[in-house]
């Protein structure tokens, strides 16, 4: 790549994009790999092949027609991470119907809205996960459950639900086993399943996802299976990833993250998925890693924080690792550096997008300079298109900070039946808005300063957290840390920053041993004066998403909160 002048850059474009369905994909996947490894969860005791993992998709895609589904029913997951997840991603693109992830923390209004939203005629779903009783809520959603027939409800909330499959053991009023489906997986609905498969076409919806709801109700970002198969394959071919690799999976995989940038990784190489457990428990991962092999760990920095800092972690063989993915949000540069030495990750790598590009469009490279590694998100995907621009939407030169744009096969479809608020963030070009703030430098590296909205004026000045965050990091004694804006009248905005400190281990770090003062202390001819965090607040926790995003507006109304601080008005 030479020299760049504007902060513009597009990726490769010799490898062809796969024009295929992930029906036709998985297919071939299991002609090529029959044998390998596909999905290991050794919580339920299952070592499936390719072979294996076919044979269930297969019967339960074609048990889902009998059921009366048809190609583009929209059909609802809300269920932790499990083999039934990974079969039901597999058997609703095989049969054409658009799967609709569903956050396993969701309660009752979130899970109304979300099924009514897209009107999902089916919900596959889990019986309980840690205080959320799936089963409960429904019925409380849809009291009609227990006296209608299975796969006819009539439900005056749900009124577009007609199927629901629960994930337990035995038989339940007015619901259908998910295990029961497969047996009426018949010659004649196989026939059917693959008449299916041959009208389905690459460009067709097959995936919903909710984007966060922090600014308003969540959006359905519809992604194609053009969109995730091939972002997936590119995921992997970053990765190296072969029929030798075992890549655990911890991340939800009701996000892209997991479903994507795994499950769609592994399939394209012929590796295997590993599930360490329904939910992230850092004792598991390193467990399963070690009893596995596992080859490749996925994780926001916040998981691996955990599993770094878990008690136990020096017990464990890690010796089998060699890659994996950090992403999701900001990866602290300390963070990356340990997992490289102490998690034997020497190939790990960072990865940026966001749900609406399917997610991935930067992503770092096993043989990049250590620094680069470390410190931006990578280079450009193949067949994705970027540029950073002003506030005027003129192309910023080189090294200067604007808004990041994608455009290229990633880019969803929009946001479901909501041409209005689609067309907020996809321009008439095609060129996704992110909303994230971002450089590029002369080689193309990307470096993700923050989010336009968590961006802090403090009289005049410009503060990006993200920067102040990898300077507090370099403290012996922060294991994490997160710095935000609140209002003050003097200057607007001041900085606060939330700090979870190490405790235990040979050093006994306490949080007496660093307080306020010695913080500032910390920063003091360190960094500018205006950067140096006027507030600090000692947390054993930060507020997070399932996916392991800290949710830093819930931060910033804490704070408002404790210190009595007055809300801006923004015109």
């Amino acid at each position: 790549m030479g020299a760049l002048r504007q902060s513009h850059v597009q990726g490769d474009t010799r490898v062809a994009l796969i024009e295929q369905t992930i029906g036709r994909s998985f297919d071939a996947a299991v002609d090529r790999w029959p044998d390998r490894a596909a999905l290991i969860a050794p919580s339920q005791d299952i070592r499936w092949t390719y072979r294996e993992l076919a044979d269930e998709v297969s019967a339960t895609a074609a048990g889902l027609l009998e059921l009366g589904l048809t190609p583009g029913d929209r059909v609802g997951i809300w269920s932790p991470n499990n083999a039934e997840w990974v079969v039901t991603q597999f058997a609703t693109a095989a049969a054409g119907l658009i799967l609709v992830n569903i956050n396993p923390a969701y309660r009752m209004t979130e899970l109304e809205y979300a099924l009514n939203m897209v009107g999902c005629k089916a919900l596959v779903c889990a019986t309980k996960f840690k205080s959320s009783d799936y089963l409960q809520m429904l019925r409380e959603l849809a009291p009609e459950i227990d006296a209608a027939a299975p796969g006819n409800l009539r439900s005056g909330r749900l009124p577009h639900l007609r199927l629901i499959i629960h994930l337990g053991g035995g038989k339940l009023a007015g619901m259908i086993n998910f295990r029961d489906i497969r047996h009426g997986a018949n010659q004649a609905l196989r026939r059917k399943l693959s008449e299916t498969q041959r009208v389905l076409k690459c460009d067709d919806p097959i995936n919903i996802q909710f984007t966060s709801g922090t600014t308003g109700a969540p959006k359905g970002a519809t992604l194609t299976h053009r969109n995730i198969l091939n972002n997936g394959h590119f995921v992997g071919e970053a990765l190296k990833l072969d029929t030798d690799d075992r890549v655990c999976i911890p991340v939800p995989l009701y996000h892209c993250f997991g479903m994507v940038m795994g499950n769609l990784a592994c399939m394209t190489h012929g590796a295997a998925v590993v599930l360490p457990g329904e939910g992230f428990d850092p004792l598991a991962v390193l467990q399963t890693i070690e009893a596995e092999k596992c080859t490749a760990l996925y994780g926001v920095p916040t998981m691996f924080i955990a599993e770094l800092e878990h008690p136990d972690f020096s017990k464990f063989d890690l010796t089998s690792l060699r890659t994996g993915i950090m992403a999701g949000t900001a990866c602290p540069i300390e963070t990356m550096k340990r997992t490289m030495t102490d998690m034997h990750l020497n190939e790990i790598t960072i990865a940026y997008g966001m749900t609406e590009t399917s997610p991935v469009s930067f992503q770092t490279s096993h043989d990049d300079p250590v620094m680069r590694r470390v410190a931006t998100v990578g280079r450009i995907h193949p067949h994705v298109e970027v540029k950073i621009i002003d506030e005027g939407e003129h192309v910023v030169p080189i090294g200067q900070v604007g808004e990041l744009c994608t455009r290229g096969y990633s880019v969803m479809q929009g946001y479901w039946q909501d041409k209005e608020r689609t067309n907020e963030v996809i321009d008439i070009e095609g060129w996704m808005h992110s909303g994230d703030l971002a450089t590029l430098d002369e080689a193309g590296y990307c470096n993700i300063v923050g989010r336009i909205k968590d961006m802090v004026i403090r009289g005049g000045e410009n503060i990006y957290p993200r920067e102040i965050e990898e300077f507090l990091h370099t403290h012996p004694q922060i294991e994490d840390v997160q710095v935000i804006g609140v209002p003050d009248e003097k200057y607007g905005e001041e900085l606060c920053a939330w700090i979870k400190l190490r405790v235990g281990g040979p050093s006994q770090i306490t949080v007496e041993t660093l307080n306020a003062e010695g913080l500032h202390a910390f920063c003091h001819n360190q960094i500018a004066h205006f950067k140096i965090p006027r507030y600090v607040k000692f947390v054993d926790a930060f507020p997070m998403t399932v996916t392991g995003k800290i949710q830093k507006f819930i931060m910033r109304e804490t704070m408002i909160e404790e210190l009595g601080l007055i809300r801006q008005v923004t015109a």
